[in-house]
Formats: C-alpha cells, structure tokens, sequence
C-alpha cells in the first residue's frame, strides 16, 4: 500500500524569510555625527601660540579705500569728488600711480542698467586698476 503524502504538510516545516538589516537608523546615526564633527573641527584649530616683539615705531599707514560711485542719473563721484566719465580713465590712472593697493570699490545704485555699470567696469580695468570690488547692502530679514 502506498502512501501519499498531504501537500499541504510538505511547506509547513520551511519558512522562507529575508535577513535584511534596516540601514536607516545608521544612517541618521552617521549624519549626526558628520554634522558634529564638521561643526567642532573649526574650533579645534587655535594655531601657534607666538609672543610678538613690541616695536616703538608708528604702524605702517593705511591707504584710503577708493570708491567710485555711479549714481541713479549716470553721475560719477571718485570719493566723493564729481568725475566727468569721459576722464574717468585718466583720473584713474592719476589717482592709483603712487599706490600700492590697486583696488577699487564700485557703488553703483540698483536703478542703473547692467549695461551701464558694465561700462564703468570695462573702463576701470582699461585704467590699469588690478582689483574691482563691488559694495552691497546686506539683505533685510533674513
């Protein structure tokens, strides 16, 4: 006599699960830690301790800054002296000879058109001025 076996108690005895380990705890674990180490490493640094020598001479002079402003009605003041653009080059020129700071700041007013203070720009570089910086506001509530 043969005995049959019952299908259904053939895959009782096996299981088939997955062994899966779940990464996204380690994950925020790691984050963390990589934003507390890139906050504290700045503060770790301190540099080399140094005991200066004193000196009884005057410090060296400082230049005065030179800023060129370009108003809303095109008018252009180099330090608040009126400059006629077409000697601007040349007033640039005068003024930078004997420094050894070569930088300028422009203050140009939001009204103007991009291709104006441009302009200016192509022309302080064609006055030999090696440094243009550009003035700011900073921005309100944020």
């Amino acid at each position: 006599m043969a005995i049959k076996a019952d299908a259904g108690a053939e895959g009782a005895g096996t299981r088939n699960t997955l062994a899966e380990i779940n990464v996204i705890p380690l994950v925020d674990v790691v984050l963390v830690l990589l934003l507390i180490f890139m906050l504290t490493a700045p503060m770790m640094y301190r540099g080399i301790d140094v005991t200066l020598p004193k000196a009884s001479a005057k410090p060296t002079a400082v230049e005065e800054r030179m800023v060129l402003t370009v108003t809303k009605d095109r008018t252009l003041y180099l330090n608040d002296k009126p400059v006629p653009a077409a000697t601007l080059d040349t007033q640039l020129a005068t003024a930078f000879r004997d420094r050894k700071d070569k930088t300028l700041y422009l203050k140009a007013d939001a009204g103007l058109p991009y291709g104006t203070v441009v302009e200016t720009m192509d022309r302080v570089r064609r006055a030999g001025i090696e440094r243009l910086g550009m003035v700011t506001e900073p921005a309100r509530g944020q």
